[in-house]
């Protein structure tokens, strides 16, 4: 799933005390010839709350199955995300379909400043100070989506440093 991202650590479950937070449920109609069938579908995000994080979709003919199979479904794609002193490493855009996210680093105090999806996916993750923007479309499958794709492509000093083939110091300097 996150094969096109060459510095995401996928992450076991086993051990890990994890948090899952319900992003959406929608119910869905089949129209048959015997009438309407209902379903439910539900975006479930779970996170350790430190640096781990991942999400996943349940569907179901009702609501608490769904949930559960959404959140089976997120411990399976478990991925860790680099986070310095509660915030981000540097500002990052990530997009999926239509919905394009924007999340910026903050100073210590300033909280999680997000809405819907891209809020419930920073917590999920541990992030305390943050800005971000999410322009385009809202639908909560993409709006998460599109925050993976930002959150994945984030590189720690010392991956850049250990990529680069360079040392820390001349990572800041130089």
């Amino acid at each position: 799933m996150y094969q096109k991202y060459k510095n995401a650590e996928l992450v076991k479950p086993g051990g890990l005390d994890l948090k899952d937070r319900l992003v959406g449920v929608q119910r869905v109609t089949k129209v048959t010839k015997g009438g309407r069938a209902f379903g439910f579908s539900a975006i479930v995000v779970v996170g350790d709350e430190t640096n781990v994080v991942g999400h996943g979709l349940g569907k179901s003919k009702d609501v608490a199955t769904a949930i559960a199979k959404a959140v089976e479904d997120a411990k399976k794609n478990l991925v860790r995300i680099p986070i310095i002193k509660g915030t981000l490493p540097h500002e990052q855009k990530g997009k999926y379909g239509g919905a394009r996210v924007n999340i910026i680093p903050a100073a210590p105090g300033t909280g999680v400043i997000a809405g819907g999806a891209v809020r419930v996916v920073l917590e999920a993750v541990g992030v305390h100070d943050v800005l971000s923007k999410s322009q385009g479309s809202s639908n909560p499958h993409n709006v998460v989506k599109a925050t993976f794709d930002a959150l994945l492509q984030l590189r720690d000093a010392k991956s850049v440093a250990k990529e680069r083939g360079i040392s820390l110091e001349k990572v800041f300097n130089g």
